[in-house]
């Protein structure tokens, strides 16, 4: 359980390259406790590099990142980066993620018993013996939250965690990550999702190298900041007090609402 309000990372004009022009400039983000952020911007515009600095697993070349001692981060990959014929099943994958003070190859009693209770919590402790390519994409993301929840994180990390999904997953990979902050776990995730997440969200960072809003959905998703964020004219509309994005791929007709976090 995390302590609302309290600064777990924050970062202080971070830029980062890989050795060309830089894919984050100046971005300034304070990581709270009872964060419940997504991340919106385009393909390349930093999303994934700011998780990896958030990690830890990404070294800025200016600014400065504060941790909080002690503090520990989860991360759930984009699945489209997982090879999905490796020959491990659901509850082998999960244990894999344990790593703290491991001597032998195999789980102990303790180790087995945690990972069980992990499964269970998300719903999937019937599918320990399932190879992981006989997963739905819903059971996909079970998964690797579990993996990421073994380590007791306070802060969680996910990588476009409803990419490729239909509506149906979508809605219920975020009826998980609201639960899980409401038992206390800060979440930060990536999408490009504008209108079957994003808006649903609490807070929104909008990103493109550098950050160009950040705040409530109502006040983030105007055609002002889309237009900058993502190089295109948008309309946002209102429905039902939330904001929906219209753009050449979007008709508000295609919107399935989601209550819980509007």
């Amino acid at each position: 359980m995390t302590s609302i309000g309290i600064s777990l990372i924050r970062l202080e004009r971070i830029t980062c390259s890989y050795g060309g022009e830089p894919v984050l400039v100046n971005v300034d983000l304070d990581v709270t406790g009872d964060q419940f952020t997504g991340v919106v911007g385009p393909s390349g515009s930093g999303k994934t590099t700011l998780l990896r600095v958030l990690l830890g697993s990404n070294r800025p070349i200016a600014g400065s990142v504060h941790r909080s001692r002690g503090v520990r981060v989860g991360y759930v990959p984009q699945v489209e980066t997982v090879n999905w014929s490796f020959p491990v099943t659901v509850g082998e994958c999960v244990r894999m993620a344990n790593t703290r003070g491991r001597r032998l190859p195999w789980a102990n009693r303790n180790e087995l018993r945690e990972a069980e209770q992990v499964l269970d919590r998300l719903g999937i402790a019937e599918l320990a013996g399932r190879h992981i390519r006989d997963l739905s994409g819903g059971q996909q993301q079970r998964m690797f939250i579990a993996r990421a929840l073994l380590g007791r994180p306070q802060l969680l990390l996910m990588d476009e965690p409803t990419s490729g999904v239909d509506v149906h997953t979508r809605h219920e990979i975020l009826h998980l990550l609201a639960d899980l902050h409401d038992d206390g776990l800060a979440v930060i995730l990536t999408t490009h999702d504008l209108n079957g997440i994003a808006s649903h969200l609490p807070h929104l960072v909008c990103l493109n190298t550098e950050v160009i809003g950040h705040g409530p959905p109502a006040a983030v998703l105007t055609p002002p900041i889309l237009e900058r964020t993502f190089g295109a004219k948008m309309e946002v509309l209102e429905h039902a007090g939330m904001p929906i994005v219209i753009d050449n791929f979007t008709h508000p007709h295609n919107v399935v609402p989601f209550r819980k976090h509007a």
